[in-house]
């Protein structure tokens, strides 16, 4: 874990009352609008930004559906992955994440703010009834965030891993866009022995819609989003 990481929370402590506030919030989603609580997290995350110095840019919301749900897939770089996601997608959206990754302080609220999911990964009939929660819900307008890699190594940098096809179950089921997002220098938020200013990008790519899709094996498709998350990365490394 990287200096940055403690410093963010020791320069936070003293903001530790809001965690049962947050608590509160997310176990009473009827007294709480989507919007609020969506509002709240922005701004835990904007509390960490500001005193860790991190500044990440938004790119391609212009990509985005402007009606109805839709899921991202993102690659995966460490644990600032789904706060710069948050910090640039203006509409409320939850994710699915690690079960065994969900209970610490702060994630824990925020999983729960967000109404997002635990994924038991060996648990195939936990995790088939979350893809269908998933499914179900994004049919509803919700949006959602998966990541098509699993887990993430830190030490990989800007290096996109093999996407699970499984991942992309809950898309095709609910017949939704998929919209690829390329993440850019994520992964050095929380590594190393510094905190100099860290930049980092969320860029999101155009969606793939059903009718794009409808006939590929989930195997193409995860394929498909990952070597156009490649490219972009790729791009954007090399104009950096």
């Amino acid at each position: 874990m990287g200096l940055r990481f403690y410093f963010v929370i020791f320069a936070n402590l003293f903001r530790i009352p809001l965690l049962p506030y947050m608590s509160y919030m997310g176990a009473h989603p009827e007294k709480y609008s989507e919007e609020r609580r969506y509002k709240m997290v922005n701004h835990i995350i904007n509390l960490m930004k500001r005193s860790g110095n991190i500044h990440t840019k938004g790119l391609g919301k212009e990509n985005l559906p402007k009606e109805g749900g839709y899921i991202m897939y993102p690659n995966h770089q460490g644990k600032y992955d789904v706060l710069g996601m948050i910090h640039t997608h203006e509409k409320p959206c939850a994710f699915v994440m690690d079960e065994k990754r969900s209970h610490m302080p702060i994630v824990r609220q925020v999983v729960s703010l967000l109404q997002s999911k635990r994924m038991v990964l060996d648990d195939v009939k936990q995790s088939f009834q979350v893809i269908n929660e998933v499914a179900k819900e994004v049919t509803t307008g919700k949006r959602y965030i998966i990541f098509p890699e699993g887990g993430y190594d830190e030490r990989k940098g800007n290096q996109v891993e093999k996407f699970k096809a499984g991942t992309f179950k809950s898309a095709v089921k609910a017949k939704c866009p998929i919209v690829p997002v390329a993440l850019i220098d994520s992964y050095k938020v929380f590594v190393g022995h510094t905190l100099k200013r860290v930049e980092t990008q969320v860029y999101y790519l155009k969606p793939l819609y059903y009718e794009e899709y409808k006939d590929m094996t989930t195997a193409q498709i995860a394929n498909t989003v990952q070597e156009r998350i490649e490219r972009a990365v790729k791009y954007a490394l090399a104009g950096a």
